[in-house]
């Protein structure tokens, strides 16, 4: 077990959002305010976690013919007790996500790991990897969501901050409102994505100069 790698692959080389591509969806119509996003992280990484630690340890138990469904099953029981908790606790948030908590249960992210990581993998190795894989997806939520709550509203810390209505940086009348319409979530994601992939893919000094040396 490889801490550091599992982390550095959960972060940045095997992020679920802008390597995997997986969970498009809810990262793009949740991530309007701080709150949402933040909210919508730590309940996919709790939920990905526990269901990777049960998956783990049925992995030898679960029929290889019905491993989808059972995982689902698996998935889908932590999702209840998820959503519960935040209908009880944070009305709020659970009505400003909606459906998107429900539909976590056929989360292609929580789904991934489960059938490529936690199946194959001992019980502490995929506790792990669902909490670096949910912290590498709360992550560039956090970020889509900061980019496009300033430029879309001029404000941040929306929901979190100043009574809920966060902190207003630019005058209502500068932000482009439509950063926090769909249009917004598919620009940020897109150049999210694209920055990820300069910074994974941009070539070190030295094989630079092993390059000019060769030729």
């Amino acid at each position: 077990m490889n801490v550091k790698k599992q982390f550095l692959d959960g972060m940045f080389f095997q992020n679920p959002v802008t390597v995997q591509l997986l969970g498009m969806c809810s990262v793009l119509a949740i991530t309007t305010t701080l709150f949402n996003g933040i909210g919508m992280g730590l309940s996919v990484l709790v939920i990905l976690t526990c269901a990777n630690v049960v998956i783990s340890l049925l992995r030898k138990i679960i029929p290889n013919k019905i491993r989808i469904a059972c995982y689902i099953v698996v998935i889908a029981g932590f999702v209840t007790i998820v959503d519960l908790v935040l209908k009880a606790f944070l009305p709020d948030l659970s009505e400003s996500l909606g459906l998107f908590i429900p539909l976590i249960v056929v989360n292609c992210i929580i789904l991934g790991r489960a059938e490529s990581f936690a199946s194959k993998n001992g019980v502490a190795a995929s506790a792990l990897d669902g909490v670096f894989q949910g912290l590498g997806y709360t992550v560039i939520l956090v970020i889509m969501c900061v980019i496009r709550e300033f430029l879309g509203a001029g404000t941040f810390g929306g929901g979190i901050l100043n009574g809920g209505e966060g902190i207003r940086i630019l005058p209502e009348s500068i932000p482009a409102l439509g950063m926090i319409l769909p249009v917004g979530g598919f620009l940020t994601l897109a150049c999210v994505i694209a920055a990820m992939q300069y910074i994974l893919n941009k070539p070190k000094k030295n094989e630079t100069k092993s390059e000019e040396v060769a030729k």
